[in-house]
């Protein structure tokens, strides 16, 4: 390794011109995500396009391919893109092209695509060489002022062409189609939305720019899909979306019932939500209906078996009849006519895709060349300047124009007006154009027109037209510097044009916005009495009915009982993990006891490394202590515990090293909770000092501990008193203590308490 390399290797910021490797890897890196971000993934919020649907947008312009023109090859596009501005893979630049195609992606499609341009169930287009293309005429308010100085062109890759930075857009195209992408540390995704609204919002502000989130809310109620659905989020949340640029819509599928014959019917799905489609609506039900046992497993989970019948049960057929006459149409057959429509369409809905949810990030490439988030009022806003910042350009790029022609047509009135002297002029002089420009005090510009001039436009009537075209370009010229120099005008005319292309371009609304309900498909469960057999390894199975003999209850070998809680099938399971995290389960869903039922972790996601230590199960109003051999602890419900998460919540707080004591149930009469530690100290301490904990969390000390003791077992207690068994002269014994004859260890929270004097081996303590 020579001296140069090994300097890169140095980790000190070096002398002179070198620069350290981490240096350069950062630079390089930094470099990468900007060119990502501004040149690949992001919209602009100018014309609302990624530089190659900008790139393909402007080729198919300079091709003449607008839309009354006979469409071409995709691969003549293509080719032409690639060639010219866009140094990439031709199925990148293809790609684009399809997708502003797709009137199934797009609200408003830029491209008129001829041919296989794909299917909403995800089927590819054709090739490039089978299909045709261009433009439509919506992209007209994108590419109509191109050519009148509204933006500024930069060389493209190579340098022998010019290419625009932005298009001139006459609407906000980013809120009309929206977009979506990955950069690198953000993302995109940006809704579609009905042009007339945007238009009303866009003149609402340019009328009165402090107007009010409500207003705005108003007349942008929300998005509006392409392929049509149903909102069902509430007006507050979609409000609360737009003000911070991100969040979560709910929607949903839109549906009719046909009546047949005899009082059959069938329920017909006609549109659905984004990023859904009928061919993956059908995977789903077959995935219910039939489903495959999972890895690692040997049979279906209960879940999966209730799914299968509750599908069964209510769904006899489903067929797709999408098809050039209807862009969806998805037939549902219910088992017989005596099915509940309102619960089949909330199975349907809550089983499958049918009912979603529709990210929204609007982050979007700002006039100033920053990427970053925003909301709707700053994208509408920005918007806005960046059109009346085209537009000022336009009226100047016009106005120059006009006034170059007023010139001209003013030089060409010296001629009509002296005809005989110009011609003579011309002819007698070897430099023509110095001698009229002397002798008639004309603009180099002028003398150039004049001797440009054919004879017949020396006519009389020439001379009539010359005076009429004047007259009309001074009038033009005048209105062009009323705009410039009138912010009211201005206005007006950004007004009138809006609103002009919304009249042009706009339709109604697709999407429906009603809020509803999120579908929650429940299995009625039949309440009657259970008792949840746990054994000690974590294997679960219920048993009808209580008052059962444990004695009696069969485990595997190496197994044994762990708790058998008499319950209702209504209620919950909750496990407790070694590090304080908390699973549900039902109670219904647990295997009968004719076996040895199944493992707790074969029902829900375990996070690795950890195992389940505890396990209670009861009505949700069921009150524990929960705390840890530490000595911390609290009350909770057992309804607090629940959650609907596979993968659990975090609900008890653990130190390393610390474990998890069995949760105490408190019954209605209890007043008291009784400790024991490892060393013996025994403390009695009145319920009512322990802290509640909905949230779970550590709590609070419950018992002091000396150095190396730790809380061993505890029980509640109240006028009932306690119950204590061990050994007594090599005898099992039991003793039932009132709280008279604990008198001595009753005490505050947080001490340590005394010395057990009871002379019994082995203590255990136990609620009466």
């Amino acid at each position: 390794m020579d001296s140069t390399q090994a300097g890169l290797f140095d980790h000190s910021q070096g002398d002179g011109d070198g620069i350290t490797l981490a240096h350069y890897a950062e630079q390089a890196y930094l470099d990468y995500a900007v060119s990502v971000v501004r040149g690949r993934a992001l919209p602009d919020v100018t014309d609302g396009q990624k530089p190659v649907q900008r790139r393909i947008l402007y080729a198919m312009d300079a091709m003449g391919l607008a839309a009354g023109a006979k469409p071409v090859k995709s691969a003549r596009v293509v080719g032409d893109v690639l060639g010219k501005y866009h140094p990439h893979g031709d199925q990148a630049a293809y790609d684009a092209m399809v997708r502003m195609a797709q009137n199934f992606t797009l609200r408003y499609p830029l491209v008129d695509g001829h041919g296989n341009f794909g299917s909403r169930d995800g089927d590819n287009a054709a090739a490039m060489r089978y299909t045709e293309a261009r433009l439509t005429p919506f992209a007209r308010l994108l590419l109509d002022e191109l050519d009148e100085g509204t933006v500024d062109f930069i060389a493209n890759y190579d340098g022998s062409q010019k290419e625009p930075l932005q298009l001139p857009a006459r609407l906000p195209v980013m809120l009309l189609n929206g977009a979506s992408g990955i950069a690198v540390g953000m993302a995109t995704e940006i809704p579609s939305h009905n042009l007339r609204e945007v238009a009303q919002a866009c003149v609402a502000l340019i009328r009165d720019p402090k107007l009010s989130d409500e207003t705005l809310a108003d007349l942008i109620p929300g998005p509006d899909f392409a392929g049509g659905g149903q909102i069902i989020s509430t007006a507050e949340d979609i409000a609360a979306i737009y003000a911070t640029g991100r969040g979560s819509l709910k929607a949903r599928a839109r549906w009719k019932f046909e009546e047949l014959a005899r009082g059959q019917w069938q329920l017909v799905v006609t549109e659905l939500p984004p990023g859904t489609s009928a061919q993956k609506i059908l995977e789903e039900i077959e995935d219910r209906s039939n489903p495959k046992v999972k890895a690692g497993k040997k049979s279906l989970s209960a879940e999966q078996q209730q799914t299968k019948a509750l599908v069964l049960g209510m769904l006899d057929a489903v067929r797709d009849e999408s098809g050039k006459e209807a862009a969806v149409r998805l037939v549902f057959e219910p088992k017989t006519s005596r099915v509940d429509r309102s619960e089949f369409v909330t199975m349907l809905l809550a089983q499958t895709s049918m009912e979603s949810s529709v990210s929204i990030n609007l982050v979007c490439i700002g006039t100033d060349g920053r990427p970053g988030q925003r909301s709707l009022r700053h994208i509408l806003t920005e918007w806005l300047e960046f059109r009346a910042h085209t537009m000022t350009r336009r009226t100047r790029f016009r106005l120059d124009k006009v006034s170059d022609r007023i010139h001209v047509l003013e030089g060409r009135m010296v001629v009509y007006l002296n005809v005989d002297e110009v011609i003579q002029t011309i002819r007698e002089s070897d430099e023509p154009r110095a001698a009229l420009m002397a002798r008639f005090d004309l603009t180099e510009r002028q003398a150039e027109d004049i001797l440009e001039m054919r004879l017949r436009q020396l006519a009389r009537l020439e001379g009539f037209r010359i005076e009429k075209e004047l007259a009309e370009r001074r009038d033009e010229q005048a209105g062009l510097q009323e705009l410039l120099d009138n912010p009211r005008a201005f206005k007006r005319l950004m007004i009138k044009e809006i609103e002009a292309d919304a009249k042009t371009y706009g339709d109604d609304r697709r999407t429906l916005i009603e809020a509803a309900e999120r579908a929650v498909m429940e299995v009625k469960v039949v309440e009657e009495p259970v008792t949840v057999i746990i054994s000690q390894k974590g294997w679960l199975r219920s048993r009808q009915g209580h008052g059962h003999d444990a004695a009696q209850f069969g485990f595997k070998t190496g197994d044994a009982l762990y708790d058998a809680i008499e319950c209702l099938s209504t209620d919950e399971l909750v496990a407790f993990s070694d590090q304080g995290r908390v699973y549900t389960v039902a109670v219904s869903s647990l295997p009968s006891a004719r076996g040895d039922g199944q493992p707790i972790t074969a029902m829900i996601e375990l996070e690795p490394g950890a195992r389940i230590v505890h396990m209670i199960a009861g009505a949700a109003g069921r009150r524990y202590v929960l705390g840890t051999r530490a000595g911390y602890g609290f009350i909770t419900t057992l309804g607090d515990c629940t959650t609907r998460q596979r993968a659990g919540k975090q609900f008890i707080s653990l130190d390393k090293g610390d474990v998890l004591l069995k949760p105490a149930l408190l019954q209605a009469t209890d007043t008291h909770l009784a400790m024991l530690t490892r060393k013996g100290k025994f403390l009695v301490v009145g319920l009512a000092e322990l802290k509640t904990l909905s949230g779970g969390g550590r709590g609070t000390i419950l018992m002091g501990l000396d150095q190396g003791d730790a809380l061993d077992q505890w029980a509640s207690l109240g006028e009932g008193g306690l119950l204590m068994q061990g050994v007594y002269r090599n005898k099992h014994t039991v003793l039932t203590l009132s709280l008279a004859d604990l008198d001595e260890y009753l005490g505050k929270r947080a001490r340590k308490g005394r010395l057990l004097s009871v002379k019994i081996k082995n203590p255990r303590l136990s609620s009466v």
